[in-house]
């Protein structure tokens, strides 16, 4: 599975600001990463000394942008495109805070929907079999190089 070191090197999120540890598993329409930085006193994310439950956004959103980097590996030299989180709909927070949960975090996603604009994922965060977050999230994706000129 791919660790830390290998999505680093596929997403723009970098040190500390790179939430997800490793890619447990993985296939065309879903992915399953772990995650035990919302327990680090160091997380970008943290305000007031505590990390809030809606940070499960930022923590999704890094697992859409992984499940995209494995499904559309660059060749090389070129220039992927990228992402932007559009919109977080239907978000369901059963917990007020991430920090003070024990055990790592399970973040999955599941593509319903895509294109060369866009993605729709439904999202949730567990910890073991305990769902904390869940929702769904649009993305607005750029072409990359590879892609050829954008049409309107």
């Amino acid at each position: 599975m791919q660790d830390r070191s290998w999505i680093e090197a596929h997403i723009p999120h970098q040190g500390t600001m790179c939430l997800l540890d490793e890619v447990l598993s993985w296939d065309a329409q879903n992915i399953v990463c772990r995650s035990s930085t919302h327990r680090a006193a160091d997380n970008p994310l943290r305000a007031h000394g505590r990390l809030g439950a809606a940070c499960a956004i930022e923590y999704a959103a890094q697992a859409m942008a992984i499940h995209g980097a494995l499904l559309r590996p660059m060749a090389p030299g070129a220039q992927d495109g990228f992402g932007l989180l559009a919109s977080a709909r239907d978000v369901e927070m059963l917990v007020a805070r991430l920090d003070d949960i024990q055990q790592d975090l399970r973040v999955s996603a599941t593509r319903l929907h895509s294109d060369l604009h866009g993605a729709l994922y439904a999202f949730a965060l567990h910890e073991h079999d305990c769902l904390l977050v869940r929702g769904r999230a649009s993305l607005l994706l750029a072409a990359s190089s590879s892609d050829g000129p954008r049409q309107s």
